[in-house]
């Protein structure tokens, strides 16, 4: 199914004539759940991968002492678990849970793992040029894998990121089974495997780039209007690819290429909510009725991450070569 967004509460550029031409396009990638395959775009899902490449692994230092780190199979199990059991019960009622399950669980909560083993990379996103608009790479590439260490890594104390470019048709024999890490820091690190439901909206800059007589005349506006430009009007919610970044956790800071020193540009946003408390970037297609059941995961937190404390992984990509490092900015 589709997904659309809401149209903006009021055309700003119409308002502000002077912001038009800083208007960006972004897709939004609108994942939920299902199963996705190996040819298709997805958050969670197996990589178009060659058989007889590597499969990577992490190469930064882990300071594991002290934590206590979940399995990828015991994840499963419980996301299981629970889906079925809160897909038994209705709103307002305490968990449908049997007997059976929750001695399942219990010894789930006992299978604690040792931080000590390999890690190995996980398989995060796979996003084709074909179904992405605006997904721009490397000449006669047209996929884009995203894979991640599922343990904290400094400076953000989140997942430390790997990007893989190729061409899709020069994977003729594919690496079916697919390594995974055995242990991950947090259980919301391991993606729900989701389809994508792309859509193109309009972004505009984050407020701290506005210049400043706009922004002035902006918030007074806000003031006596009672609209958001941030929240409402900017940079739209969950995962998406291109368009503007935000800032709201730190001061807008630069991201400049560590090989050239270019200006880095905005690629991916990886994000665990599709939208926040407003509902502003709900999609119409989510704002029917509910089920009278619960959902596990739910429609707002389909594939089931969270970075940090409710923030996201923002990845930026040189201008000048694909072949330089990528950046990360958690907001």
């Amino acid at each position: 199914m589709a997904r659309t967004t809401p149209p903006h509460p009021v055309d700003i550029a119409a308002v502000f004539p002077e912001i038009a031409p800083l208007a960006r396009t972004a897709t939004r990638l609108h994942p939920r759940p299902g199963t996705p395959g190996l040819y298709d775009s997805s958050i969670g899902g197996p990589l178009l991968w060659p058989f007889d490449e590597p499969w990577p692994t992490c190469g930064d230092s882990h300071e594991d002492a002290g934590g206590y780190f979940t399995r990828l199979d015991t994840e499963r199990r419980r996301r299981r678990i629970l889906s079925a059991a809160w897909g038994r019960t209705r709103k307002g009622e305490r968990l449908a849970i049997t007997p059976e399950e929750q001695a399942e669980l219990d010894g789930l909560d006992e299978d604690y793992a040792d931080p000590d083993t390999p890690a190995t990379m996980l398989g995060v996103a796979q996003l084709f040029m074909r179904d992405v608009p605006g997904l721009a790479g490397p000449a006669g590439a047209d996929v884009l894998q995203i894979l991640w260490c599922p343990r904290d890594h400094e400076p953000h104390y989140s997942p430390s990121l790997m990007l893989r470019w190729r061409r899709s048709s020069d994977v003729t024999d594919v690496l079916t089974d697919q390594p995974e890490p055995e242990v991950m820091e947090y259980d919301t690190y391991l993606p729900v495997p989701c389809v994508l439901h792309p859509e193109q909206v309009v972004e505009y800059p984050y407020k701290a780039f506005l210049p400043s007589d706009l922004k002035k005349r902006i918030r007074l506006w806000e003031e006596a209007s009672g609209h958001r430009y941030f929240y409402d009007l900017s940079i739209a919610d969950g995962w998406k690819v291109g368009g503007y970044a935000a800032w709201n956790l730190t001061d807008p800071y630069p991201m400049l290429c560590d090989d050239c020193g270019a200006d880095m540009d905005m690629l991916v946003k990886i994000d665990g909510s599709e939208w926040d408390g407003t509902e502003r970037w709900r999609p119409l297609e989510d704002a029917g009725p509910e089920n009278e059941f619960h959902e596990h995961p739910n429609r707002w937190e389909p594939t089931g991450i969270t970075i940090g404390r409710g923030y996201a992984l923002w990845i930026f990509t040189c201008p000048v070569s694909f072949d330089h490092p990528h950046g990360v900015s958690m907001q």
